[in-house]
């Protein structure tokens, strides 16, 4: 005589079986999850993506040019001369600016009819279209300690430490590393 089939008993333990469309809608979910907070990690502590507002940085720069900033760079070493850093503005730490770091610790900064002299010595700044050069004169001023002198390659058209002053190194963000957009201009710093 057969004996009848009987469901599990209550000392098994209870076995969720889904369908397999729902079991990899679950795992896909979970891989979305832990994705996003990867990309959260990165952007908040080691990559940054930023983009171009202005002339200021022209040539080497575009008004648009999207840019990824390595934030890191900066948590494991100093910004140095030549440098192109995203940074908080001084006058007001909500708005972002992009500048070329010129001098650090204590060193001169000097402009002679629109020629940069840091420590008297002429600053090499080719990176610096002849049409984009002022013809100024400014300084010198001593960089302080923990401080940075910053300027806009477009120095007719830059608000930089020539304006607002110097930068605390707590206000330096990260150093630009390269511009993806347009993707025709694409260049490593």
């Amino acid at each position: 005589m057969a004996v009848p089939a009987q469901g599990p008993s209550i000392a098994e333990p209870f076995k969720l079986r889904l369908h397999p469309i729902l079991t990899h809608i679950a795992g896909s979910m979970v891989a979305l999850v832990f994705a996003a907070m990867f990309v959260l990690i990165v952007a908040t502590f080691l990559m940054q993506v930023t983009r171009v507002n202005g002339p200021s940085m022209q040539p080497t720069l575009q008004d648009h040019d999207c840019l990824l900033v390595n934030r890191l760079a900066y948590e494991l070493g100093l910004p140095r001369p030549g440098d192109i850093v995203t940074l908080y503005y001084p006058a007001d730490p909500d708005r972002v600016f992009i500048k070329r770091v010129i001098a650090t610790d204590e060193q001169s900064v000097q402009i002679i009819a629109g020629r940069v002299f840091v420590d008297g010595t002429p600053l090499r700044d080719d990176y610096v279209d002849a049409a984009f050069r002022s013809h100024e004169n400014w300084g010198p001023e001593l960089v302080d300690d923990g401080y940075y002198f910053v300027m806009g390659d477009h120095r007719n058209a830059s608000s930089d430490s020539r304006d607002w002053g110097l930068v605390p190194r707590k206000y330096v963000i990260g150093k630009v590393t390269l511009r993806w957009w347009p993707f025709g201009r694409f260049r490593i710093f």
